[in-house]
């Protein structure tokens, strides 16, 4: 049965925007307009979590909280303040009144759901609940056949368009190599490399969720690597990247990690763990020899076929490019996707800081990015039962 959110707000147009995008995401949706009418719905509809506005003319979000706390037959509810009160002393009197999050309006749809998802997912841990909602995250990870392939781009589009259906996650585990945080507008990110300074242990999921990046113009959360060279002295121990996908996994409800090019020790452990691993090629002979050695690799390390997927990103034109049917034959494995040369495209994207499938999204390039994403959802779910 999917969890029950009860929604509190004054304003008519907030609790329907609201209600929608959550329905969207399964949950199951109660809505009541003033602080009394909340009081009464969460003794009579006993729902997993209470998203709360402060401003309400009858009796404030605070003093609901407060009420809420009080009551035995509701003190254990999560509830999240939701409200355009954006000063540091309401977020404290927020705290204070027994809140478990706080969040503040304006703020993207995807921002809210992962914000649901993660508290449902602190409570169903401390409850022992096996809801859907605290099922196993959608976890995609992408190798590159070789450097320069695309492997970034492609998975800062991919996870753009699973980002406008449902919450979701992005690792770049480049250290010293990282650009997605570059590409979108966040130069100096280095959240990755200050989660993996603490010891596997320490990787919780309070400590992920502190180092997140919101990116208002994707809706993604990000787990960036830097391009700075220090980065890249990092060492990653097999626990900890581990850890990393776990915790970010407890947060949303997709998770897509950039293992970069070829198969090191990381990437190796991680690919036997991922819903589904996505290997991106050129379309040449020296790309598609080293894809078809890490299919390989991967699958005597056992990840089965049905777990793989091939992506083919052409730099140049197609008849340059080894036709995709000998491609496929060489690699025997299916071709998932053919994405195309966008040169111009991809340099305007990455002059306005936005993924391609946002900043031009009726582009035929943004059309295969947009089908593969959701192929590769789907069959990540079919293969998770």
């Amino acid at each position: 049965m999917s969890s029950k959110i009860l929604i509190v707000d004054d304003d008519a147009d907030s609790l329907k925007l609201i209600g929608l995008m959550l329905q969207r995401q399964g949950y199951e949706v109660a809505t009541a307009a003033s602080g009394t009418q909340a009081l009464q719905a969460a003794v009579a509809q006993d729902p997993d979590l209470i998203i709360l506005d402060i401003m309400m003319p009858d009796m404030d979000g605070y003093t609901v909280c407060r009420n809420l706390r009080n009551d035995q037959r509701t003190v254990d509810i999560p509830i999240l303040m939701f409200t355009a009160k954006t000063l540091v002393d309401d977020k404290v009197a927020g705290f204070e009144a027994g809140a478990d999050d706080y969040l503040t309006k304006p703020t993207h749809p995807a921002e809210l759901a992962a914000r649901v998802q993660a508290i449902l997912a602190r409570s169903s841990a401390r409850t022992g609940d096996s809801s859907p909602e605290s099922s196993p995250s959608v976890t995609l990870g992408f190798i590159g056949a070789k450097g320069g392939v695309g492997l970034s781009t492609l998975v800062t589009n991919l996870a753009a368009v699973i980002a406008g259906e449902q919450a979701t996650a992005v690792v770049d585990f480049r250290l010293g190599h990282g650009t997605i945080g570059l590409s979108l507008g966040f130069p100096q990110a280095t959240a990755l490399a200050n989660v993996l300074a603490k010891s596997p242990a320490e990787i919780t999921t309070q400590l992920i969720e502190q180092e997140l990046i919101a990116d208002e113009k994707s809706g993604l959360y990000l787990l960036p690597s830097s391009p700075r060279s220090r980065e890249g002295q990092v060492r990653v121990s097999l626990d900890a990247a581990r850890a990393v996908v776990n915790g970010l996994s407890r947060l949303a409800p997709n998770v897509l990690s950039d293992l970069g090019p070829g198969l090191n020790p990381v990437a190796m452990s991680l690919a036997r763990e991922m819903s589904r691993v996505v290997l991106a090629v050129e379309a040449n002979r020296i790309s598609l020899q080293m894809g078809r050695d890490i299919l390989n690799e991967v699958r005597q390390a056992g990840v089965g076929r049905n777990k793989t997927s091939v992506v083919i990103i052409n730099r140049v034109e197609s008849n340059l490019q080894i036709p995709w049917q000998d491609a496929e034959q060489f690699l025997q494995n299916e071709i998932d996707a053919v994405i195309s040369p966008a040169p111009e495209l991809m340099y305007q994207s990455i002059e306005a800081r936005t993924p391609v499938v946002l900043h031009q999204p009726d582009a035929v390039v943004s059309g295969q990015y947009s089908k593969l994403a959701k192929e590769l959802v789907r069959r990540s779910q079919l293969e998770m039962g």
